[in-house]
């Protein structure tokens, strides 16, 4: 289905506009931020995935609604693209870099989406592609707004959305394009931990870690993912390398949700998921026994 085709079926009454225009900072170019509606059954909670992912079930009205769709601020010029917070406020250097990428960032998007579209109501694809635009803008992006953490929630919001892009039209190649990004979300994961541990670069200072757009599981969340997507998606060519990694992960774990009344204070959710990421891993490291766990 092509994206115009597929806009055609997109239920206007899901969004509203802005009532405050955004002037753009790099381009100058005025538009309205597209929001999606609240209430009146659109969307009703599911489950909640190890991703730490909210699903939402498809209603009889609205059918199939992604919240994550709306969630970054794109201009429809020159495509600069980050989340609400920091589209207006970054730095100069960062964003004449930014603008000095355009016709690049443009070209690369364009391979994963033929026809992103900002100007009108935004598609399953084009929500994609926001948070692709995204990753590669703040690739230019001053360390003191935590760039790295930035993409690897871009990245990984970008993987759910082509995965469901790849569900509903298996025989593009979205669902490589989910899997790729999965492993960028686990490199900059990876990275942002490293960061922050140096004090290159803080990340515990950001009001919301996500990782979705519901609920704020904060450093803890960007812990358990970085050890989550190290699991699922980190590299097996060289056991030895895995092991060490691993090991290095089932550590993290144990030390954030194994010590005693420290683990009353997590997240139920999070603390779940915690536990059930420790046993896989340490089912996967000869199956050591999990005493950190114990309550």
């Amino acid at each position: 289905m092509s994206p115009a085709a597929e806009r055609s079926e997109k239920a206007p009454i899901l969004t509203f506009y802005s009532k405050d225009q955004i002037e753009c900072p790099i381009c100058s170019t005025k538009f309205k931020r597209e929001e999606l509606k609240s209430g009146g059954g659109r969307m009703i909670a599911g489950v909640l995935t190890d991703e730490l992912r909210r699903l939402y079930e498809p209603s009889a009205r609205f059918g199939e609604i992604f919240p994550q769709v709306y969630s970054v601020t794109v201009c429809p010029k020159c495509h600069y693209a980050a989340l609400p917070q920091d589209f207006c406020v970054l730095d100069k250097d960062s964003l004449s870099k930014i603008y000095d990428h355009m016709q690049d960032r443009y070209a690369a998007v364009k391979r994963l989406v033929a026809k992103p579209d900002f100007s009108s109501a935004r598609t399953l694809s084009d929500g994609a592609a926001s948070y692709y635009l995204a990753i590669l803008c703040y690739e230019h992006v001053d360390h003191k707004f935590s760039p790295t953490i930035k993409q690897g929630v871009c990245a990984l919001r970008a993987a759910w959305l082509f995965g469901e892009l790849g569900r509903k039209f298996p025989e593009e190649n979205y669902a490589y394009v989910s899997d790729l990004l999965y492993r960028k979300a686990l490199f900059f994961y990876r990275r942002a931990v490293e960061l922050e541990s140096s004090g290159k670069e803080m990340i515990a200072n950001l009001k919301s870690f996500g990782p979705d757009i519901d609920k704020n599981y904060g450093y803890d969340g960007v812990l358990y993912l970085a050890a989550l997507l190290e699991y699922k998606y980190g590299a097996r060519g060289d056991p030895e390398k895995r092991r060490e990694l691993l090991s290095q992960q089932r550590r993290s774990l144990s030390k954030m949700f194994g010590l005693g009344k420290s683990s009353k204070n997590k997240p139920g959710p999070l603390l779940e998921h915690a536990r059930s990421l420790y046993e896989h891993i340490v089912e996967e490291l000869n199956g050591e026994e999990d005493e950190e766990f114990d309550d």
